[in-house]
């Protein structure tokens, strides 16, 4: 059974250093990705985008590389059509809410001073999500949340972004989006193969974090660079999964390796 569709991770996975697709990590120019992406048209498989960005930047994102759909705000959105069509995943957010209430944001970052922000300015024009960076303990946030009557938003890590960000911290933060339970990667893929009518055995995912790994449980094979090691945790969460490929190669370069195993020979 051949590959149809490959839904991928952009930040740190498809584009390189400060979102340049010709860039590898390191900062070094490279071709490599584009020689894959022009591959990957060729062959006549899907390109679906998935990532923490907002619908705007994916309507844009998806028309520069021709992808043929997009999955934004970690799971919350998925679009098609170039984006002419597109629904909203809001999981168990209470109907009466159209999205985090901002008194409950303002309490969580009051409790990690210098340690959370809002990921500015990529935090606005969001339409489910909260995205926010900086250096918490994930499950500690998460027991709060349910502590305090919000177990149904959960705390997700979706990777390290440059230490210029926040230098006080002295080392590389993450980037982090507060969601309802019930949005994910993995709930917008299932949710998209669905509606596309394709067997999970044909699509592949690839990515850099813990929060692309959820896409594991639903397609044949999932695909992580090698800088997606460097993330805590993940050598744990894979060995939860028997169906990852960790490339040798970060970034740019690990994922046109990913992209031409599923073209295959």
């Amino acid at each position: 059974m051949g590959i149809r569709v490959i839904y991928t991770d952009l930040d740190g996975t498809m584009v390189g250093p400060k979102g340049c697709f010709f860039r590898a990590e390191g900062g070094a120019g490279t071709v490599e990705p584009a020689r894959a992406l022009t591959e990957l048209h060729a062959a006549g498989i899907d390109l679906v985008l998935v990532s923490g960005r907002t619908r705007p930047q994916l309507v844009e994102a998806a028309q520069i590389f021709g992808a043929a759909g997009w999955i934004g705000e970690l799971g919350a959105i998925v679009g098609w059509n170039d984006g002419r069509d597109s629904t909203l995943l809001r999981g168990a957010m209470p109907p009466e809410l159209d999205q985090v209430p901002s008194e409950l944001l303002d309490r969580l970052i009051e409790r990690h001073p210098a340690h959370l922000e809002l990921h500015t300015p990529w935090h606005a024009g969001r339409e489910v999500d909260v995205m926010l960076r900086g250096r918490i303990d994930v499950a500690e946030v998460d027991a709060w949340l349910a502590e305090i009557g919000f177990g149904w938003l959960s705390m997700r890590d979706n990777g390290l972004i440059s230490p210029a960000h926040m230098p006080h911290l002295g080392g590389q933060p993450h980037v982090y989006h507060l969601v309802p339970d019930g949005v994910g990667k993995g709930d917008a893929v299932a949710y998209d193969l669905e509606r596309r009518g394709i067997d999970p055995a044909e699509a592949i995912a690839i990515g850099d974090s813990a929060s692309d790994l959820q896409m594991a449980l639903h397609v044949g094979r999932m695909h992580l660079v090698a800088n997606a090691l460097r993330h805590p945790h993940i050598a744990e969460l894979l060995t939860r999964h028997d169906n990852v490929t960790v490339e040798a190669a970060p970034v740019g370069a690990g994922w046109a390796s990913a992209v031409r195993s599923a073209i295959g020979p």
